[in-house]
């Protein structure tokens, strides 16, 4: 039984459940964890972000891990940081010049290739060599003779992409459908060998009731509404992507079962290159996903210790604690009142005083979260990605790309909990980048002492915060260069940023393979229980020994109609999932 084939579409495993293995990995897509604070970070101070910005700028250059440990160089960045017009001091620096010092003591001598490098808290992980050349190389070349294979009247240009974005394998295309896609009963599975002439077989799954797409918290979702305007069901009760299977018991991931629209029998050697990437995306899930992990059932996860602890705001110069002499005195003018006068001062002392700024301290190895396996933990069970092939393509007509939109990936029922996006080409474009937002903790009444006022403007000078205002930090951005493997995990919103031709005169172009890593504490309905839906592949394919009833395999002009459909409703989920995320605000109380 499987989330929506027996089991309700909002299935949450227990312990004692048949196959439980462990609690659910937290993610954002899960308005019980927003609204419960499950997935909210340390709120940080600016200076802070700064530095992580700082140390993933500095580990982006080559061979930094020694470059470091050269006092020469390494005061040399120190310069560029402190001339760079940023906010930040000597001891900011300091400490980051110490930190990535450290990281590097603890790579082995003569890494090859290097560790990857968690850039970001939440944790976001990048690596420039966790993909060989060899096997970036290879990719180039299998994913140009399968682009080929397709005539320029027939490539599938991404709707409402202005034919930029030209979609190679897409999950939105032919997804499990509620009430219209067959799924094998009793547990039985396909093969990359069988699932095409297997066709039509099994059972339809049944649509969702509304209590299947809920995702109750308190006294369930009308409660939830009554309290989060922006509440909506995470569930969709019409769609979900389809994943594929990833056997990791060997030295090697193997898929399994069909990467949905990526032909199985016909292109093997692109399965094989795709399992290649998922076996070098296990180390660095394995970072992103460690401080997820539940210690118990609904336990917070891990949250790194700050590097800048801030606990009061100090004002210096602060003419609040000056003499009453000194500043604005009462007018002769009969006509001020008391409260005008106060006013008036008041507005003085605020456009007087400055904001003390917080700095760290001495450099110490901050701790990290426990080191955690995929492959020791689910090897038996195995795992589920969804795979995404995808360009932007950019031309002198076309020739900018003006960048995405604040997201999480996928709906709950996927169980996305982390990405992995490898940039395996890229010609003819400026830097382009990924950026990220967190969710912040906002209740610090008890945790910084501050002044008793109303405007709490140390709130925007230290956190970039507002009172009232949404509780959500952006962390920065990582470059995304061509032979740049980046996970990060489900609990971070992130966008794609804008990009142009950088000789406006010749196409360019940018592709991607994008792995979601599906939950591994819970089974979705994937391509192992869900024969070939596709109708081109059944025809093409030997039909003598199967019988296809009417409607079914699935036409590609009701395919297309109904990625629209799904495009749509993930659109408006993409909506209310981010105002949901900004739901927990500020309100610090006026002593």
């Amino acid at each position: 039984m499987l989330p929506g084939f027996g089991l309700p579409v909002n299935y949450t495993p227990r312990q004692g459940d048949p196959g439980f293995i462990d609690g659910l990995f937290y993610t954002a897509l899960s308005h019980r964890n927003l609204f419960d604070g499950f997935v909210n970070q340390q709120l940080t101070t600016l200076r802070e972000l700064t530095m992580m910005q700082l140390m993933n700028t500095i580990t982006d250059k080559p061979e930094w891990y020694i470059k470091v440990n050269n006092p020469q160089i390494a005061q040399k960045w120190k310069d560029e940081a402190l001339s760079s017009g940023q906010d930040i001091s000597p001891k900011m620096v300091d400490w980051c010049i110490d930190e990535l010092r450290h990281k590097a003591s603890l790579f082995p001598e003569s890494p090859s290739p290097p560790p990857p490098v968690v850039v970001y808290n939440g944790d976001v992980v990048k690596s420039d060599f966790a993909v060989s050349s060899e096997l970036k190389s290879e990719l180039q070349k299998a994913m140009k003779a399968f682009e080929d294979k397709t005539p320029e009247h027939l490539k599938d240009w991404h709707p409402n992409s202005d034919g930029k974005v030209l979609d190679l394998v897409h999950p939105s295309l032919y997804p499990l459908v509620y009430g219209l896609t067959r799924v094998l009963p009793n547990g039985e599975t396909t093969t990359l060998d069988d699932c095409i002439e297997r066709s039509g077989q099994g059972r339809t799954a049944p649509v969702p009731n509304k209590d299947e797409i809920s995702d109750p918290m308190g006294n369930g979702p009308d409660f939830a509404r009554r309290r989060f305007p922006h509440y909506q069901h995470p569930f969709s009760a019409k769609f979900q992507w389809l994943p594929c299977e990833i056997d990791i018991s060997g030295e090697e991931a193997k898929i399994t079962s069909y990467i949905n629209n990526l032909h199985p029998l016909e292109e093997r050697p692109l399965y094989d290159l795709i399992s290649k990437l998922i076996t070098a995306s296990i180390p660095l899930w394995n970072l992103t996903l460690a401080p997820l992990r539940q210690a118990g059932y609904r336990s917070p996860m891990y949250r790194r210790e700050p590097r800048i602890h801030y606990t009061e705001v100090i004002y210096d110069p602060d003419p609040a604690s000056w003499a009453q002499d000194e500043g604005p005195q009462p007018g002769p003018d009969e006509d001020e009142d008391d409260d005008a006068y106060l006013d008036r001062r008041e507005e003085w002392i605020r456009a007087t005083r400055v904001i003390v700024r917080p700095e760290p301290g001495t450099f110490k190895p901050l701790p990290i979260p426990p080191p955690y396996s995929l492959k020791e933990k689910y090897a038996a069970r195995g795992l589920q990605v969804i795979v995404k092939l995808a360009n932007i393509e950019l031309t002198p007509e076309r020739p900018e790309y003006t960048g995405g939109t604040w997201h999480v990936e996928g709906q709950m029922n996927e169980h996305i909990v982390a990405t992995s996006l490898f940039y395996y080409s890229s010609t003819n474009i400026t830097p382009s980048t990924l950026s990220f937002k967190h969710q912040a903790n906002s209740d610090i009444h008890s945790d910084i002492l501050y002044p008793a006022e109303q405007d709490h403007d140390w709130l925007a000078s230290i956190f970039g915060c507002h009172q009232h205002g949404p509780a959500v930090q952006e962390l920065g951005s990582v470059l995304t260069p061509e032979g740049r493997l980046l996970t990060f995990p489900n609990i971070l919103q992130h966008r794609v940023g804008p990009f142009k031709l950088e000789d406006p005169t010749k196409p360019g172009h940018r592709k991607i393979v994008a792995l979601f890593l599906v939950d591994p504490n819970i089974k979705v309905i994937s391509t192992a229980n869900v024969p070939c839906q596709r109708l081109d592949w059944v025809q093409d394919a030997d039909a003598s020994t199967r019988t296809i009833e009417a409607g079914f395999p699935i036409i590609i002009d009701e395919a297309n109609a109904l990625r629209l459909e799904l495009m749509e409703e993930r659109k408006a989920f993409v909506v209310h999932h981010g105002q949901a995320f900004e739901t927990m605000t500020f309100s610090l109380c006026e002593h």
